[in-house]
């Protein structure tokens, strides 16, 4: 029995999709992560219960902050975006956590920079806060080891390929971090939406929008470029059309990332035959019903889709491109983090 919600929204399950292809799925991932933290934080002294923690978020975040907050007996101070909906601000308000939404810039670029000066002028105002950090401080790797231990006992990770969102550096590099102390060829696929500067595409923009959580306008400390093998530019259509394809397949109903993932994985799948290809879902497509699931005869067949090939960042294309990475350092845009 778990103690507390957080614990069991927290616990993934494995679903085995296809041959060779499972699913990791998550109800919201960063729970994980902020629930490990905040307990590292508790037993290294660093933080009491009462204290209160602060950070920056565009939604999930937020959410997993304020569960762990709750869990351990924390006050929780979020700066979100605008992107933060009425649903999600109803549960942070009765969960008991702060709110302020900065009000939107004309980029995401200027959104994420807004938020950060305003966790300052937070800060030099209360000095006995705590920032969590989650871009850049690697106590949010600590929770993808018991994750990774799960993995283990269900799949054979000798010949493993882990496909997932890059978004703050913690979940895929921290997953393949743990995995790879037993099984060193562990594969690590990444997956960037067009516009993130974080592997070098900002200078591609998607018409649609931008895939949230996957990728970044500003450098994160996070991100562990050298662990990744390959990386998957995916535009929202092309998102779309996999998380479309993956509930009418595998009755999975998971975001925007998790499509992504998933058109990367039966991709990845096909060059690799021999070897299992797992999928992060990163939470569940509650909140995309509108922009992604309300028009599913509109979305491209996914046997349609194949990525383009590219030796440079310069040959990026729409809707879909991929890169042999192979342990390659950051982009030089992406060498100094902003916010710390």
């Amino acid at each position: 029995m778990y103690d507390h919600i957080a614990d069991a929204m927290g616990t993934p399950d494995l679903v085995r999709a296809d041959d060779g292809l499972v699913c990791l799925r998550f109800e919201t991932m960063k729970i994980v992560s902020a629930l490990t933290a905040v307990r590292t934080l508790l037993d290294r002294g660093v933080v009491r219960p009462g204290d209160t923690l602060v950070d920056s978020s565009s939604g999930i975040y937020a959410y997993a902050l304020a569960l762990a907050c709750h869990r351990y007996g924390l006050r929780c101070h979020i700066v979100g975006s605008t992107t933060v909906d009425r649903v999600l601000r109803a549960q942070l308000a009765v969960l008991g956590a702060r709110l302020e939404q900065v009000a939107p810039g004309d980029s995401l670029e200027l959104d994420q920079a807004r938020r950060v000066a305003r966790i300052r002028e937070i800060l030099a105002a209360h000095p006995e806060y705590h920032w969590m950090r989650q871009y850049h401080d690697r106590i949010h790797y600590l929770g993808y080891a018991a994750v990774a231990d799960r993995i283990r006992r269900e799949v054979d990770t000798r010949e493993l390929v882990l496909v997932g969102g890059v978004g703050s550096g913690a979940s895929t590099a921290g997953l393949a971090h743990y995995l790879r102390q037993h099984s060193p060829g562990v594969g690590l696929v990444g997956l960037q939406p067009f516009g993130s500067l974080t592997f070098g595409a900002a200078h591609v923009a998607d018409p649609t929008m931008i895939i949230a959580g996957i990728g970044s306008s500003i450098p994160f400390d996070n991100v562990a470029h050298e662990s990744y093998d390959t990386v998957h530019w995916i535009g929202f259509e092309a998102a779309r059309a996999g998380s479309v394809e993956l509930l009418r397949r595998h009755a999975v109903f998971a975001g925007l990332s998790t499509g992504a993932a998933y058109l990367a994985a039966l991709w990845e799948r096909r060059l690799c035959p021999r070897r299992t290809v797992l999928f992060v879902a990163a939470d569940t497509g509650h909140r995309y019903v509108e922009a992604v699931f309300t028009r599913p005869d509109e979305v491209p067949a996914v046997a349609d889709l194949a990525p383009r090939q590219v030796d440079s960042q310069d040959d990026l294309t729409l809707p879909w491109s991929r890169m042999d990475w192979a342990g390659r350092p950051a982009p030089t845009s992406a060498r100094h983090p902003a916010g710390r």
